[in-house]
């Protein structure tokens, strides 16, 4: 199977690109090294600062992706500013030091690398030192950004601190600036319990060489640089890290990389992409498995839910195709995120989330959706209510109307809002506290009058 992959690489790339390999006693692919003459031509342009992405397979192999990042690399599209793939046979010092030396060795434009940006696990420091003795190697953002979200659903936080730390988190990632870490660093030694607090390591926060090599960028730019680095580290996790096999998940990688080679018109037409060119897609073409397994959604749905049910609950499917999703399983709950908006999801029967859909109408949403089609379920009888369930409803007016109503609509409103107040409150000073307080007070006294007692 491994000289197959290969021989197919070879056949189809259609300039010959630098391919190294190592196979095992047993045939299996040990290492490899890859790079595209396109990959050779990126980094030959844009050397100064490499990106290094590493990404694990069930077996424990690890895929090194080398990326180019900076200022002058306005390359679009998933994984078009990755350089160099490479799978060392062991991932130790001696395994690492002679992946960088081959790298070296048909890329002369290493000499020029002056920042290399890694993720807090990497322990192999020194051998990277060496091979680069002139670059700097500093954490990335985008990786402390995964490292502290990681560490927020670990921590089992109540819920509205783990919104409050979420939602400032992006904040900050996306306006590093001295003050807005300054906040965060003081959030995180509030919120998050004395005992787990050096768990975080939130004093990369207050290293200012870290950050320097982010500032650069504006709001809306930090915003599109983490969603494709979060797309290009889903694409990479998708063929490479949930199989098995090296051959097979480096087969279906760069078969992707061949149908979505469309980005190299940017690079030489100056790498500059032109304005009309319609946003990627965040979520990578379906393998033929997770078609069959969204087919099977789809036909679950229509097999089990009344007519109106399934028009909603294919039009949240629909969400779901086109999107990109990422999944992190907790001790109880499953985080589900799409695009922007994470909610929670109860993967015990009856499903339930915290988003609006599924809270007006008791039907699978779009992240139950996800949770299935990532396990390879369908949808069960016994995961919806029984008005919902095949021949129990006449039109998707009766049931819309008797579900969701002004008041509902209302209360979901208000307890959003009051959610929002009470985090507001918790996290501001004794003072501030004290004013926000008395406007509170004023506010319904003058609502409901003073003689009534309101417990705020």
């Amino acid at each position: 199977m491994a000289l197959t992959m290969l021989n197919e690489l070879l056949i189809e790339d259609p300039s010959p690109p630098l391919l190294l390999y190592q196979l095992s006693k047993t045939a299996q692919l040990d290492a490899l090294n890859y790079q595209s003459c396109f990959m050779q031509g990126v980094f030959a342009h844009f050397p100064e600062i490499l990106f290094i992405h590493r990404t694990y397979n069930p077996r424990g192999k690890v895929l090194y992706t080398f990326l180019v990042d900076g200022p002058q690399v306005q390359l679009e599209g998933h994984l078009a500013r990755a350089v160099y793939f490479a799978i060392p046979a062991k991932e130790d010092a001696e395994g690492l030091a002679h992946m960088l030396q081959v790298f070296k060795k048909f890329n002369p434009a290493w000499e020029r690398v002056c920042t290399i940006l890694v993720d807090p696990h990497f322990l192999l420091l020194p051998t990277l030192a060496m091979e680069f003795p002139t670059a700097e190697v500093l954490l990335s953002a985008f990786h402390i950004c995964k490292f502290f979200q990681g560490k927020f659903y670990q921590l089992s936080l109540e819920q509205p601190v783990e919104r409050v730390l979420l939602t400032s988190l992006q904040s900050t990632m996306c306006s590093a600036t001295a003050g807005n870490l300054r906040k965060l660093y003081t959030l995180l030694s509030t919120c998050i319990p004395p005992a787990q607090l050096p768990e975080l390591h939130s004093h990369w926060l207050l290293n200012d060489r870290i950050w320097l090599a982010h500032r650069w960028r504006s709001r809306a730019e930090s915003s599109h640089y983490f969603q494709g680095l979060e797309v290009t580290a889903h694409v990479l996790s998708q063929f490479f890290g949930t199989t098995p096999s090296v051959e097979k998940g480096m087969t279906a990688l760069f078969r992707y990389l061949r149908q979505n080679s469309g980005d190299k018109a940017s690079f030489s037409l100056g790498l500059s992409p032109p304005n009309n060119h319609p946003p990627s897609d965040g979520s990578p073409e379906s393998p033929e498995v997770e078609q069959l397994v969204e087919a099977r959604i789809q036909y679950s749905l229509n097999a089990i839910c009344t007519g109106p049910a399934a028009q909603l609950c294919l039009g949240e499917l629909a969400v779901v195709q086109k999107s990109m999703h990422l999944i992190g399983s907790g001790s109880e709950k499953v985080n589900i995120q799409i695009l922007e908006d994470t909610h929670r999801v109860q993967p015990q029967t009856p499903a339930s989330c915290s988003c609006y859909f599924n809270q007006a109408f008791r039907l699978p949403c779009r992240h139950i959706l996800t949770m299935l089609s990532a396990r390879r379920q369908v949808l069960q009888p016994d995961m919806l209510p029984a008005e919902w369930t095949a021949g129990s409803a006449a039109s998707l007016g009766d049931i819309v109307g008797s579900k969701w109503s002004e008041t509902l609509d209302k209360h979901l409103a208000v307890a959003l809002l009051t959610e929002e107040v009470g985090q507001l409150l918790q996290h501001c000073s004794q003072e501030e506290f004290e004013r926000r307080y008395s406007t509170l007070r004023e506010l319904a006294d003058s609502w409901i009058g003073p003689y009534e007692q309101v417990q705020l």
